[in-house]
């Protein structure tokens, strides 16, 4: 996975490393990638338990957890700088791997990802229907002819996608929310779709807000899956704010 993209003053590209959100996994930044290359190298890891990754024993199904579990795997398969670009839950995992990557951390891409406000109710129903959706899974959809867009939702470990649902509604993890968004030392951008009805631009902005050295983006038209619907314009975003970034020394660890 070690990245050697250089630019023409020999610095050192840094890494993109996509994270997906919830029951999804890491082909949903394949689109993107194409776009990006060759310019730019994406790795998209499937989080454990979704895709087609298992869960180890050892990794609790929380928000840091799983953070940590981002910031390992990106130490130890990457000795150069890493932009972490997160999708809606992905987003929240990268806000905690950010905290525990030092200096390898060149910058935070946010897709998707905001609030900080916590609502009761409205919480409440997502959780009972994310809950309806793991129990009553039809399985046998597997067995049908162009079944891999539902691949995904259907394998994704249980045990990881009721803790990570759970986990990222509770008071406390919304409350902290804006305070590990401040904690930030690298430039971060925020996209938003201007027709996303499951993380509205308003979220996104309101989190956004807390970072010291933010850009926020709205795509119109967009829903919640930009890097699925409108890839190159996706791309064309994202490539500007990168090539601003503060250039990585080649060798930097």
């Amino acid at each position: 996975m070690d990245s050697s993209a250089r630019d023409t003053s020999g610095s050192q590209r840094p890494l993109l490393v996509g994270l997906h959100g919830w029951l999804l996994s890491g082909r949903l930044w394949q689109p993107l990638a194409r776009e990006l290359t060759p310019r730019w190298q994406l790795w998209a890891p499937d989080l454990p338990g979704f895709g087609g990754s298992p869960r180890p024993r050892g990794l609790q199904p929380s928000l840091a957890s799983y953070g940590a579990w981002v910031a390992q795997e990106c130490q130890r398969h990457h000795r150069g700088p890493v932009v972490l670009m997160g999708h809606s839950l992905g987003g929240t995992i990268g806000l905690h791997a950010a905290r525990q990557l030092g200096d390898q951390l060149a910058g935070i891409v946010q897709i998707a990802t905001g609030g900080g406000v916590y609502q009761p109710r409205p919480f409440a129903r997502v959780r009972r229907g994310g809950c309806l959706v793991l129990r009553w899974r039809p399985r046998w959809l597997l067995q049908l002819p162009g079944s891999d867009a539902l691949r995904s939702p259907l394998l994704a470990d249980i045990r990881a996608a009721r803790g990570l649902l759970a986990c990222s509604m509770r008071r406390s993890a919304v409350s902290a929310l804006p305070r590990i968004t401040a904690e930030l030392t690298v430039p971060s951008l925020w996209i938003a779709g201007s027709r996303d009805t499951v993380m509205e631009p308003r979220y996104v902005r309101h989190l956004a807000g807390y970072a010291p050295r933010h850009q926020v983006s709205e795509l119109e038209g967009a829903g919640h899956l930009p890097m699925l619907q409108m890839p190159t314009r996706l791309a064309a975003v994202l490539e500007p704010w990168l090539e601003e970034l503060p250039a990585a020394e080649v060798g930097a660890s």
